[in-house]
């Protein structure tokens, strides 16, 4: 019965071209796919309205992982994943020297370790199944021994009570926000949140680009890393908030 097993899942990770190593020089300059990755994507943006008196963004540094950045095609199943990529890297960044884990890790790696802690079956390796924020929570705690805190909002309508929450957690601990839902069902990576007279706004980092790297202006010229006003959000999905309990600043 394992063996059996065994051979659906190489046959399914057979099936899925997971593309060139991002250790791959792809440029004239020997760049690799890792280098070339966007560092804090959403510095220089403005900010949302000149009403916003109190704004709260992350602290150090991320990376931008999106559709395709390390050459696998991931689209249409991948954004969490890479949200995942985004929240890890800040890790890597700025938290102590200590951590076991101590690179990004691939959407095999991602899947491998759900898999090794018994949160999904063999069968999930080489899949193209979508993980949200309660995988994305379990995956941050094994590889960096980084607890979460999964925040629920039962309606879009509904998110602007954890614009509080969101602005504590950015002053106090610093890190990239995963959030995804069920009718907006889209993973985003949140970067800060900006409150003013007339709402509030979430900063967010959207993984659904695919194509060639693109620089910061242009990432925020086409809207890839922008200022979403609370409102204009899915009013009628409910929503899930992977807050990391990073060491506080």
């Amino acid at each position: 019965m394992e063996e059996t097993e065994k051979r659906r899942t190489q046959k399914k990770t057979e099936c899925i071209d997971w593309g060139r190593d991002a250790q791959t020089p792809i440029t004239a300059k020997n760049e690799t796919r890792k280098d070339i990755l966007v560092k804090n994507a959403h510095d220089g943006l403005p900010q949302p309205s000149p009403d916003c008196d109190r704004c709260s963004v992350i602290s150090g540094e991320c990376l931008y992982y999106h559709y395709g950045c390390d050459g696998k095609d991931d689209r249409g199943w991948g954004c969490g994943y890479r949200t995942v990529q985004t929240m890890a890297s800040w890790l890597c960044l700025n938290q102590p020297l200590t951590m076991s884990c101590r690179h990004t890790p691939s959407l095999s790696e991602i899947q491998q370790t759900l898999v090794e802690i018994g949160d999904k079956p063999e069968s999930f390796m080489g899949s193209r199944e979508w993980i949200g924020t309660f995988e994305a929570s379990l995956v941050l705690d094994q590889l960096y021994d980084v607890p979460c805190r999964i925040l629920h909002v039962r309606y879009g309508k509904e998110l602007d009570q954890a614009v509080e929450d969101l602005h504590e957690h950015f002053l106090t601990r610093g890190s990239p926000v995963m959030m995804g839902g069920d009718r907006d069902n889209s993973s985003k990576g949140i970067l800060g949140v900006c409150t003013g007279k007339w709402g509030s706004y979430l900063l967010v980092m959207d993984p659904h680009y695919f194509g060639c790297p693109l620089d910061k202006k242009s990432l925020q010229s086409q809207g890839w890393v922008s200022w979403k006003a609370v409102g204009s959000l899915d009013q009628c999905s409910f929503y899930n908030l992977c807050l990391p309990l990073t060491a506080k600043k």
